[in-house]
């Protein structure tokens, strides 16, 4: 995004039925040109109009969604790159998600190689809210950066220093625990998970904003790398595996919005950082394990490890009795065999929650849906020898890992949980293969209308 440009190309956006009315209002020359290149006015056509001297006169695009960003992510992607500006003004929700799609489109990931690609400036639109444009993005490529780098350069101490830069931008307060002092501060499966690797676990703990406003916390599941632990992923099931901390991804990048707006809440992010190795201290199965809430969870299998630590950081979160708590994880291959990779799954303990969380997502065009916590399915958790297992069979494995989550929130805590894929395995607009960040704007929107309301 740039200021204004004399030299911007006009970019023309139209919606579906009002591409007639505009041809009508064309050259003869133009409309020539239009009928050559096909451009019949259906959702998704772009064309590029040739202007005086051989250079480009208008871009028109059609789209379909006006409040979808990758509508325009889209737009950005295909036009000839160059400097452009829209030719109409807008409402400004629709410039709003026409400056975040066509920014989202411009991201790379260079750490390791830069990018030869150039990609196309916009003129800031006329109405646009510029600070939710730039905390969304912001946020967005947070996530997406951390996500993206390899567990070599993202392990724990990694991501609890991009939990400290993000802290410190902000004026948050930050505190991190390390290694053994887990156990002295009773986070034991924490430290269970995390004690096999050479990089120390970690508890990160973000605190930001009035004390007297709204407590809004966010926990994510911070695994910077999961090999199975004893119970080993095969090679193809280890490979994306740098990917496991995305929960935490999600939470830094949504508490970035919340602190970037300066929304009047009491933010608190619990991340929970480890790396689940293989070693001879190395948790096992039918371990019995500890709980920083005082039960007791037997390890069925090693590989579903993410939970026992979400498990310790919900019961801490829970003892404060926020008005909301989120938690975000890549927690189950079960959701993405349910949804796919696009669609996460949103388990929450209350149904007007859950109904304006997905009236958000909708109008937010970042889609959620919701799966039951059908509590029938606790009985599979049951353990002969603890209070639960941490595993419930071969079926439902999304659900019976929420309701594991929720033994560590009351049910009078409003409490929402996001099983996300966090990662694009096909290239789309706006949407590059790797890191994804998904439900950030309707996790956005629910805290922000809950605090205005």
């Amino acid at each position: 995004m740039i200021a204004r440009s004399p030299a911007a190309t006009p970019l023309v956006l139209l919606a579906p039925g009002a591409v007639k009315a505009w041809r009508k209002r064309q050259s003869a020359a133009a409309e020539k040109w239009l009928s050559a290149s096909g451009f019949v006015g259906k959702a998704g056509d772009l064309t590029v109009l040739p202007g005086g001297k051989g250079g480009i006169g208008q871009v028109a695009a059609v789209i379909g969604a006006p409040n979808d960003p990758m509508a325009y992510a889209s737009v950005a992607a295909r036009v000839p790159v160059g400097i452009y500006r829209l030719a109409d003004k807008l409402p400004a929700a629709q410039a709003t998600a026409a400056a975040i799609g066509w920014a989202q489109a411009s991201y790379r990931f260079t750490r390791y190689k830069q990018s030869s690609g150039k990609v196309s400036s916009l003129v800031w639109p006329d109405g646009v809210d510029r600070a939710l444009v730039e905390a969304t993005v912001e946020a967005n490529f947070l996530a997406r950066d951390l996500i993206n780098t390899p567990a070599s350069d993202m392990g724990p101490a990694e991501l609890a220093a991009a939990a400290q830069a993000l802290a410190k931008k902000h004026g948050a307060k930050c505190k991190v625990i390390v290694g053994d002092d887990l156990l002295k501060q009773n986070w034991p499966m924490v430290h269970a998970v995390g004690r096999a690797s050479s990089r120390a676990p970690r508890l990160i703990d973000i605190v930001w904003g009035p004390a007297n406003a709204a407590k809004i916390t966010l926990v994510g599941k911070g695994v910077c790398f999961d090999s199975g632990g004893l119970d080993l992923k095969p090679a193809g099931g280890m490979l994306l595996m740098k990917k496991d901390m995305g929960g935490a991804a999600h939470v830094l990048a949504l508490a970035s919005m919340i602190m970037a707006t300066k929304l009047k809440v009491r933010l608190r992010v619990l991340v929970p950082a480890v790396e689940n190795s293989v070693s001879g201290d190395a948790f096992r199965p039918l371990d019995v394990l500890q709980t920083r809430k005082g039960i007791t969870v037997e390890i069925g299998n090693t590989d579903a490890e993410g939970r026992l630590i979400l498990g310790d950081a919900l019961h801490e979160a829970a003892g404060e009795k926020p008005a909301l708590i989120i938690d975000c994880a890549t927690l189950t291959g079960a959701a993405r065999v349910a949804l796919g990779p696009e669609l996460p799954a949103v388990f929450v303990n209350d149904d007007a929650l859950a109904n304006d969380l997905l009236r958000h997502g909708e109008a937010q065009h970042d889609p959620l849906w919701r799966l039951p916590l059908w509590r029938s399915y606790r009985r599979f958790l049951d353990s002969k020898v603890a209070d639960m297992n941490n595993v419930g069979g071969d079926t439902g494995g999304a659900i019976t890992a929420a309701l594991f989550l929720e033994e560590f929130v009351p049910r009078d805590v409003p409490w929402i949980h996001m099983d996300v894929m966090a990662w694009n395995g096909a290239e789309r607009p706006g949407q590059p293969v790797g890191a994804a960040g998904q439900g950030l704007r309707a996790f956005y929107a629910l805290i922000k209308q809950r605090i205005d309301a």
